[in-house]
């Protein structure tokens, strides 16, 4: 009987208890119901605690695979591109250090599976890279910047590395956020990829048409400047000879033509590591007639002072001769150590200081106020020419990187966005490039030609595109992307750093863009010589 008594009185207690606790919930539902949440049912509540424990062992799993792989990378490791792992597995490793997530909107499993063979760099091969790209033809105009801007010319130099530097770490930062364990972990792939974030959600694809309409001008006004600086350096090479150099652009241009049927970069890939060799030759050539010369250098003309007009177009030749930007991210998503990104970036960028700042200061105190646009014109007839054909070579050779990424970033957006496109795809169901395809390919490169002909300056024209869309993409875009994406987590020192670089950026981008448009408008009016 007792037991019977103890059984039923235990049954209330808990008949109770279980009806306090369904009115509780229901009051806390309707809480949150008012707030425009909706509280989920124990059924709901078990199925997505199922998910978190099968999306934590999925994850784990991967752990153990790309653990596995790593260990018989030795062996194997060639056919798994070398770290064994696929380029959509980013997302379930905790230390983001995975290769960038799959764009694809397929689900990614043929990027998965193209990603497979897909090398990975060092940090030794990524800051070559970086070193081709700020250590590449268009420092021969930097003793040209001194020479409007003396010693704050050399000082520019050393702030523009500074700056790039910084601006390249904070831009591949806004690349990745922070995942329910606090870890940082790559969500987004590329230049276009940050500024589309940013602009959302009101207008998600407004800040990639921005960074598509930079980057193209860029990738086309270098393809300008090269076309430029072959007839420069064909006409002053060979003055006897009557041929005028807007002819030896021309027929730059013709040697330029089979650039139009690209269909990868494998075969130009090649000649890259010469070209940069061969023009580090011929900057130790120019250094050492120079110091040849150090009796005579003119340490009285290199002024304090500034001349106000011209010295903001070599601001824009400076922060040109750094641009490095667009293709940080992809860069950084095919290091084998991501974490060694910064390292890179430092070395890289200080040794573009000494050196740049060197050939500038050497250049100029060689020829003083005779220092010419393009410094190797300066150079006797006796080894100007030689030093000139390397040039050329190399200004041929490294036409068709930029082409190539021009006409990328063309197709895509023009001919290959899915249903966004404006025009039908160029290519055919074969992968064949059209035959009107390849005609706009052709005209893109008899664009590059007109251009050159008809703004034949090179310094005015390096200062513009400097000014116009380098100082943007150096400067302005990515510390206004990293205040927009991680203002939560900025230091104050981080914000003012930010802020200033925004401000100088802007201030110094609109004086270069004028000054170099004046520069262009008072050549063509009192027919200046190239």
């Amino acid at each position: 009987m007792a037991t019977l008594i103890r059984s039923k009185i235990s049954n209330k207690l808990s008949n109770a208890a279980t009806t306090v606790t369904n009115k509780s919930q229901a009051k806390v539902s309707g809480m949150f119901a008012k707030l425009g949440f909706q509280a989920a049912t124990d059924e709901e509540g078990l199925g997505f605690a199922a998910c978190d424990d099968l999306d934590y062992d999925h994850r784990q799993g991967l752990q153990m695979d790309i653990l596995k792989n790593d260990e018989i990378g030795g062996e194997g490791g060639g056919e798994m591109g070398g770290e064994g792992t696929v380029e959509g597995d980013s997302h379930y490793q905790r230390d983001g250090t995975g290769p960038p997530p799959s764009a694809s909107k397929d689900g990614g499993f043929c990027s998965e599976l193209g990603g497979l063979d897909k090398p990975k760099i060092t940090a030794w091969e990524a800051g070559w890279n970086v070193t081709n790209a700020i250590q590449g033809m268009f420092v021969l105009g930097l003793p040209y910047a001194i020479l409007h801007g003396g010693y704050l010319g050399l000082f520019l130099i050393i702030f523009a590395a500074v700056v790039c530097c910084y601006t390249g770490k904070i831009l591949i930062a806004c690349l990745y956020e922070e995942n329910e364990d606090g870890q940082l972990v790559r969500v987004r792939d590329s230049y276009v990829d940050i500024a589309n974030a940013c602009c959302a959600p009101r207008f998600p694809a407004l800040g990639g048409h921005v960074v598509n309409v930079a980057q193209i001008i860029e990738l086309v006004m270098t393809c300008i400047l090269y076309v430029v600086v072959s007839g420069n350096l064909m006409y002053n090479s060979f003055p006897t000879l009557p041929v005028s150099q807007r002819s030896w652009a021309i027929i730059a241009t013709a040697a330029l033509l089979p650039c139009a049927f690209l269909k990868n970069l494998k075969a130009v890939s090649k000649f890259s590591l010469l070209c940069t060799i061969a023009h580090f030759i011929i900057n130790i050539l120019v250094i050492a007639y120079c110091l040849s010369r150090a009796r005579d250098w003119a340490w009285d003309k290199v002024k304090f002072y500034i001349d106000v007009k011209k010295f903001p177009i070599s601001i824009g030749i400076i922060v040109f001769s750094y641009t490095s930007q667009i293709f940080l991210p992809s860069l950084e998503g095919n290091m084998q150590k991501p974490s060694e990104f910064h390292c890179m970036m430092n070395w890289t960028h200080i040794a573009a200081c000494i050196l740049k700042g060197l050939f500038a200061l050497v250049a100029y105190l060689t020829w003083a106020d005779e220092t010419k646009e393009v410094i190797t014109d300066n150079l006797p007839s006796s080894i100007r020419a030689v030093v000139n054909l390397f040039l050329v070579s190399k200004a041929l050779l490294s036409y068709p990187l930029p082409f190539f990424a021009a006409v990328e970033v063309l197709e895509k957006t023009f001919f290959q966005d899915g249903g966004r496109a404006f025009f039908p795809d160029c290519y055919g169901g074969d992968g064949r490039l059209k035959s009107w395809g390849l005609s706009l390919r052709c005209a893109l490169v008899v664009f590059t030609m007109l251009m050159a002909i008809y703004v034949p300056h090179f310094a005015l024209l390096m200062g513009l595109t400097g000014s116009l869309t380098g100082a943007g993409l150096c400067f302005l875009l990515p510390s206004l992307f990293h205040l927009k994406l991680l203002w939560r987590k900025l230091l104050w020192h981080q914000v003012f750093f930010d802020v200033a670089i925004f401000v100088i950026g802007g201030i110094c981008s609109i004086s270069g863009f004028i000054h170099s448009v004046e520069g262009l408008i008072e050549a063509y009016k009192y027919n200046i010589p190239d």
